[in-house]
């Protein structure tokens, strides 16, 4: 089978198609012949500076559609042919992977591969931000950081059907910025964010921030909440030192700060994955939220994939075709 891996990190053209044998599940596991793969920023961090990789060579990609292939011993309530979204902990990039059935999610009735393929990772994130861990509340202001990228995207929609007061968000161009406005957001900040945020919320500030960015990027989020505020951290894209939050900034004003990763979840809680999935699911099975998907590439472009998203170029979500 065909499958794109790395043996060693740097930029997109490290990334090369090979020849490798077809996985076979082990005890607790499926294999899924991959239909769509989803290409997340983790990936990118995986290719360029080791990210969740436990060794070389590594093939990267974190979710999948596709139909099951196999079942190993253990496995309920997965048939060989059955159309599943699975989460993976890598190996995604290719013609077959293999996934924890505790991660793999048969495909809502009416929802296509190519929809399905966007369903594993984003949603169950944005709906945790927005109500399980953000606990977002009626009437309250929403900041998000990266509006216009698959979570933010879906964020914004979730923010406005949860009766957000206002939902605002933060991109890095003006094209961004138009596509955010189309996805649920009232005003959207192109980079600088801290002062017009003030401004548009009376010196109040946000009763909620969500930040993938790290680094001053999470300190100048923290410093727009307004009194008994709340701040989650789901990613640190920008490879900032580990930060830390105490006393002096959290006493003030009552603020709180919590962090989120699906990945780990996936981990440390399975139960509450599924629980989380089959909540976000259905939110785009019943239209409330929709994820475009603005470009799709073969396996053979994964390169080009990861050229468009590392130059901070692409909305939406980007899936490979296999």
């Amino acid at each position: 089978m065909r499958a794109v891996e790395f043996q060693e990190y740097g930029g997109p053209e490290v990334l090369k198609v090979v020849e490798t044998e077809v996985p076979e599940p082990g005890p607790g596991q499926v294999s899924v012949d991959v239909a769509y793969a989803g290409v997340n920023f983790a990936d990118l961090k995986a290719r360029s500076e080791g990210y969740r990789v436990p060794g070389l060579p590594f093939v990267p990609g974190l979710e999948v559609s596709g139909r099951v292939r196999a079942v190993g011993d253990g496995v309920e309530g997965l048939t060989v042919g059955q159309e599943v979204a699975a989460l993976t902990e890598g190996g995604a990039y290719a013609d077959v992977v293999v996934a924890d059935a505790t991660t793999v999610f048969p495909v809502p009735s009416g929802v296509d591969l190519r929809t399905a393929a966007t369903l594993p990772t984003v949603l169950p994130t944005a709906y945790a931000l927005v109500h399980s861990v953000g606990r977002l509340q009626p009437g309250e202001t929403l900041l998000v950081q990266g509006a216009a990228g698959g979570v933010g995207t879906v964020v914004g929609q979730l923010a406005r059907a949860a009766g957000a007061g206002a939902v605002y968000g933060v991109v890095s161009s003006a094209p961004k910025a138009a596509y955010a406005r189309e996805h649920g957001y009232d005003e959207v900040f192109v980079g600088a964010f801290q002062e017009p945020v003030r401004e548009a919320t009376g010196g109040r500030g946000v009763a909620l921030a969500l930040d993938p960015v790290g680094g001053e990027t999470l300190r100048a989020s923290l410093a727009s909440l307004a009194v008994f505020g709340r701040l989650v951290s789901f990613g640190n894209a920008s490879s900032a030192a580990p930060w830390s939050v105490g006393q002096p900034e959290l006493y003030p004003l009552g603020i709180s700060v919590a962090g989120f990763s699906i990945l780990t979840l996936a981990k440390t809680a399975p139960a509450m994955l599924r629980e989380l999935a089959e909540n976000a699911f259905a939110k785009a099975v019943d239209g409330t939220v929709s994820l475009p998907v603005t470009a799709e590439f073969t396996l053979e472009e994964s390169a080009e994939a990861h050229r468009l998203m590392g130059a901070r170029a692409s909305t939406g979500k980007l899936l490979l075709r296999l």
